[in-house]
């Protein structure tokens, strides 16, 4: 199935426009067929709601939305159930304007087939944030759905280059309101997510050699973490947050580091002439996986920090490159390079069964969302970076195309502590 969805929205809550288009393809083993109800209240604020709403669930491949045909209760009381033959759930609510400033959204998730009330909220915020509680709404639908956490509310980071300029751009998980943290006119890398969402690592160019920075979202103010002789790239934190694994050249070759974030000493982990780099902590912090050539091409290894043994993952006839692991930590995705091809596939610790996911193309940096459902990832259309993702088991894929710009590097962030 191939849906075309232009979201183009009445932005009363995103500060900055975003224009994309999502083309979505695929479909989970079962689609929920559901019902958005238009809200009671403001005509035009039901409006933008349930287009967020129903766009955030309509990418997961595993809801049919349909149209309610112009019936319009509010509360579960008002539903007759037979008037909703081929619905299965309905979203229905109201929309209180308090102060001019407050919106109190209260909304139903009501069960068509039992004729029973799944769910009954209220989501208070701003007027100025009415993406963030549609975002919230769709996260709340959809976990009590499928069983899951919902990750509509969390943030994706990349690097936007354009007319000779790099952005790094924080946005919504679905690409709008988008937040520039900085821009240069030297090339930015690498972007990391902290820990707990609130500030993010990179590369910057900007003093002429690869540096590596540590930049806070909500102030902006930037300290400087890496800037020993040679590049310094590819930073990444550990789950607790208090340290940094890095790729440095200092010694001539390429090797991976640990820093710890409030000091300067570091830790060689790899010493030797192959070229040892994007290094990521495990979901316990026990360990690292990382790309190396060691064994001739790239490929994916383990090594323990306890003992810093070395394990080769990934034995694939290509090259392995780029690995995140799984947020129930059991597995990682990874870029797959074959016969001039690159792919998003993913591979279990335990079997070591690798499965790729996409069709091939010029497909990089993927990245998990923070329930494990979805991975992000940078692809090209008619040589021009987008984002793009895929469902962890392969079958719903879409890709967002902005009007400008070059998206490259991109990684989901985790949910907000």
């Amino acid at each position: 199935m191939l849906r075309w969805i232009v979201l183009c929205l009445l932005l009363i809550a995103a500060p900055v426009r975003a224009e994309l288009s999502i083309e979505i393809t695929g479909a989970g083993e079962h689609q929920t067929p559901l019902s958005l109800v238009r809200f009671a209240g403001d005509p035009l604020i039901a409006q933008s709601l349930l287009e967020v709403i129903g766009n955030d669930l309509s990418r997961t491949g595993l809801f049919k939305l349909v149209d309610p045909a112009g019936k319009l209760p509010h509360r579960v009381a008002e539903v007759r159930v037979a008037e909703w033959a081929g619905v299965e759930t309905l979203l229905l609510g109201t929309i209180q304007e308090m102060d001019g400033e407050q919106l109190a959204v209260r909304f139903s998730l009501f069960d068509v087939v039992r004729n029973a009330e799944l769910m009954a909220q209220v989501v208070t915020a701003k007027r100025t944030h009415l993406r963030a509680i549609s975002h919230r709404i769709a996260d709340r639908v959809y976990e009590r759905l499928t069983g899951s956490p919902g990750v509509f509310g969390t943030r994706i980071v990349y690097v936007n280059r354009d007319q000779g300029s790099y952005r790094l751009v924080v946005a919504d998980s679905d690409g709008y309101g988008e937040q520039s943290l900085l821009t240069s006119k030297e090339p930015i890398m690498s972007p990391a997510w902290s820990p707990d969402g609130k500030q993010i690592a990179y590369v910057s160019f900007e003093r002429q050699r690869a540096m590596v920075y540590v930049q806070a979202l909500d102030s902006a103010q930037r300290r400087l973490i890496a800037d020993f002789p040679g590049s310094n790239s590819a930073p990444v934190w550990s789950p607790d947050g208090k340290q940094l694994a890095l790729v440095l050249t200092r010694d001539g070759s390429s090797n991976l580091y640990l820093t710890e974030l409030r000091g300067r000493g570091v830790r060689q982990l790899t010493q030797g002439y192959a070229i040892d780099t994007e290094p990521v902590f495990s979901i316990d912090g026990q360990s690292l996986l990382f790309t190396s050539d060691r064994g001739g091409n790239p490929q994916i290894y383990r090594l323990s920090l306890k003992d810093e043994r070395i394990q080769r993952l990934t034995f694939e006839s290509g090259s392995a490159f780029s690995p995140r692991p799984s947020p129930d930590g059991r597995g990682f995705v990874f870029s797959l390079y074959k016969e001039g091809v690159f792919y998003v596939a993913v591979q279990d610790f335990e079997s070591g069964q690798a499965q790729i996911l996409t069709a091939g193309g010029w497909e990089k940096k993927p990245s998990f969302a923070p329930n494990g459902k979805m991975i992000l990832f940078a692809t090209e259309v008619m040589g021009r970076g987008i984002l793009a993702t895929v469902s962890s088991d392969g079958r719903v894929k879409q890709k967002m195309v902005a009007q400008r710009g070059d998206i490259r590097e991109p990684m989901w962030g985790p949910y907000l502590k």
